[in-house]
């Protein structure tokens, strides 16, 4: 119960803090819609998870620390990505992601965080023309 208060809360902390980013409309997305369908299944999966019987659940385990960093990391994405830009924030996400979540090496980890983030770059200003936050002094 306890871990699903909590991703609860981290989707609903992300949520809020992605809010200023402007959701825009399903056929004009604004760069906070992908964070807050994001976090909205956060939430809804805490809820989920927090109303399960006991019976019916898993013992708290390590897997459990790795959504709760990722939620958390999540949510101080959403908090600095306005204020820093999408560039860097993204590429640390990625990396925080791919290294201490999906265990891989340091070249590979590199590698796939700065393509990932430059094709998503692409892909939200060249092919849907969405705006987004650039580093700071841009």
């Amino acid at each position: 119960m306890i871990a699903g208060i909590v991703v609860a809360a981290l989707g609903l902390a992300a949520l809020v803090l992605g809010w200023g980013l402007g959701f825009g409309s399903l056929t004009d997305p604004g760069p906070g819609l992908w964070p807050a369908i994001v976090s909205v299944v956060l939430v809804v999966t805490g809820v989920v998870i927090a109303i399960r019987r006991p019976d019916d659940t898993e013992p708290f385990t390590r897997q459990v620390v790795a959504v709760l960093l990722a939620a958390a990391s999540l949510a101080g994405y959403a908090a600095v990505i306005e204020h820093v830009g999408f560039e860097i924030p993204t590429v640390v996400l990625l990396a925080l992601w791919l290294r201490l979540l999906g265990a891989e090496g340091w070249r590979v980890t590199a590698v796939v965080s700065v393509v990932a983030t430059a094709c998503a770059y692409g892909l939200f200003i060249s092919v849907l023309g969405v705006p987004l936050p650039h580093l700071i002094g841009a």
